[in-house]
């Protein structure tokens, strides 16, 4: 696991608007975070990409991050789960998606 990988993340049952079964998630933790602890920080991955809101970051489809359609990255809706959770990596974002998704870390945490 390394942070800018999608990984396909089995996401428990959610209250209200909270995302729930297996979808993909992109992880941002720190790769040094990710060996130190059995938690993993991500951002949850939506095909619904009528749904989008400010800062949601659209995914082409691509064979970089081989997804199954074009996607919405929902940078908003930072959350963790237990590495037993990740069942397997389906690819990565390249290195400008992953430098819009630290922008929006820095602005949301006023870093």
């Amino acid at each position: 696991m390394k942070q800018g990988e999608i990984w396909l993340v089995d996401f428990p049952e959610g209250e209200g608007h909270e995302f729930y079964k297996e979808r993909p998630a992109l992880i941002i933790e720190s790769d040094k975070q990710i060996v130190k602890s059995s938690i993993v920080t991500i951002m949850p991955i939506t095909s619904n990409i009528n749904n989008q809101v400010e800062y949601d970051l659209f995914l082409i489809r691509n064979n970089y991050n081989n997804l199954n359609r074009d996607s919405v990255l929902k940078c908003y809706d930072i959350t963790g789960f237990d590495k037993t959770r990740f069942l397997k990596k389906i690819g990565k974002v390249k290195v400008d998606i992953l430098e819009e998704v630290k922008d929006y870390l820095r602005l949301h945490f006023d870093l």
